[in-house]
């Protein structure tokens, strides 16, 4: 059957059969998947190794990715910054050279950038095998197909979504912390951002079909999910229901066996009360919240066609810390947007002073072909640099001096790697605290050491610059237990 002719049903049938990949595609060879961007390309990237090993592919192990000793590579690609399309392409010219020494080699381009620039890939870089769109993440292994037939590069770029791609076979990063796409997509019209050319409209998922594909994490060992979407808060928007968001975050509370729930990242324009109230309410939601700012000026706002001002942002956050005070709030920022005044710009230092981010993902301003901010008259390189650079300085004193409030305190992590060996010099592991806050906790000495996905609770005995130390004298009376 032509896959144009499928149904919906058909279509979803065929990419998730594992008897169909498993017959077909065994022993295809190794893959290595690499990664730039947000968490949503991120959880892309689980997507496409599931689909690959659902075909027959295995994945490298970790020496093989580092010496790029594979049979496929796969770039998922970011189009948000200059930066993410120029180090597409340098990379590309680097995996030219493996190309002439492996020519049974395959190279593949997938995600925002192919979304965006797929004729001018294909053109400029033609050791590449495949090119495929954000929607086409499970077309990959019949393109990979064809292109070893044909001997050209395969391009199938949809402009349509046709199916979620959380419908796809999926290999998960990690056993413990799960991605959970709960929409894909955007309706804003931000005059700075390219994400609804490469996403497209915004399209929410069945709750239903959400929920259970949580229990499925919960089912094979997740303790914690991460609800994902371009503007998270806003599901439901589009049905009518401005109380969906909340009412899934409580849904969430009911999942047994589920002990965090975070999410990224909303929109302050939609982030309404019965939000915060979910959050304070909800035991297993967690107090973390990323609440993108962009720029503390409303002339700017406007500009950028931010539907909210800075007054109503920072009450929000005042709203967030009245019903969770331990909550711990990040921020994105952008300098140096074009027609940014100095006057702007200390209007921005001034909601960072009040606004108190536990940490802000502070980016220079850079242009994208086909949107309305790049035709605006820019700001000159030298001034936006000094700017930055005063920004990323208060925001490191803020961040000094929120995490040094934690110590003392007793925190409880979920441990999700380790530091050293339990015989080392440095026997520690590492997780996240219940907010976010990254911890790294030695272990005592006669204590067994933990295990990925246990939750230790330990007393913090120093605050480092961007993560917290947690090294308990148990004999002095400091707090270290584990729970399994």
């Amino acid at each position: 059957m032509n896959e144009d002719m499928m149904t919906e049903s058909e279509r979803t049938s065929t990419l998730t059969d594992p008897t169909l990949g498993a017959t077909t595609g065994r022993g295809k060879g190794v893959f290595y998947v690499h990664t730039l961007g947000c968490q949503m390309n991120v959880h892309d990237s689980e997507r496409i190794a599931g689909v690959l090993e659902d075909d027959g592919y295995i994945p490298a192990t970790e020496e093989q990715a580092a010496d790029k000793d594979v049979d496929l590579i796969i770039m998922n690609t970011c189009a948000v910054r200059e930066n993410a399309a120029e180090r597409m392409y340098g990379t590309i010219g680097l995996w030219a050279d493996l190309k002439r020494t492996h020519p049974n080699m395959q190279i593949a381009i997938g995600g925002c950038m192919a979304q965006l620039d797929r004729k001018r890939i294909a053109q400029k870089a033609p050791w590449v095998d495949a090119v495929f769109g954000t929607k086409n993440i499970g077309s990959l292994p019949r393109l990979l197909d064809q292109a070893r037939m044909a001997g050209t590069c395969q391009v199938e770029v949809a402009d349509k979504l046709d199916y979620f791609p959380s419908q796809l076979p999926v290999a998960r990063a990690s056993k413990v912390s799960s991605w959970v796409s709960i929409s894909i997509g955007c309706n804003n019209t931000c005059t700075f951002c390219i994400v609804p050319t490469t996403r497209g409209k915004e399209h929410d998922r069945r709750p239903g079909d959400i929920l259970a594909e949580i229990r499925r994490c919960v089912d094979e060992g997740a303790k914690e999910v991460t609800l994902l979407g371009q503007n998270v808060n806003s599901f439901g928007y589009g049905i009518g229901d401005r109380y969906a968001f909340s009412k899934l975050l409580r849904a969430c509370g009911d999942i047994e066996g589920l002990e965090r729930v975070r999410f990224t990242s909303p929109h302050p324009a939609a982030f309404t009360d019965d939000v915060i109230a979910a959050m304070a309410e909800t035991p297993n939601v967690m107090h973390q919240l990323h609440m993108p700012l962009q720029s503390g000026s409303d002339k700017i706002l406007r500009a950028m066609r931010r539907s909210y001002r800075s007054a109503k942002f920072l009450d929000i956050l005042r709203k967030v810390r009245e019903a969770m005070p331990d909550a711990q709030i990040s921020t994105d920022i952008i300098v140096g947007f074009p027609g940014e005044t100095d006057e702007d710009f200390e209007a921005t230092m001034d909601v960072v002073r009040q606004a108190r981010f536990q940490s802000a993902f502070t980016f220079e301003y850079s242009p994208r072909p086909g949107t309305p901010a790049a035709e605006m008259e820019q700001v000159p390189h030298e001034v936006v640099q000094e700017r930055f650079d005063r920004l990323v300085k208060l925001q490191e004193q803020i961040t000094e001096e929120e995490l040094a409030k934690f110590e003392g305190r007793d925190v409880e992590v979920m441990i999700t790697g380790a530091q050293g060996k339990k015989d080392s010099a440095t026997h520690r592991v590492t997780g996240r605290e219940r907010t976010g806050v990254l911890v790294h906790i030695g272990v005592p000495d006669g204590e067994p050491m933990p295990q990925i996905g246990d939750f230790v609770t330990a007393t913090v005995t120093h605050a480092g610059r961007h993560n917290l130390i947690a090294d308990p004298d148990v004999n002095a009376g400091q707090t270290y237990a584990v729970r399994r």
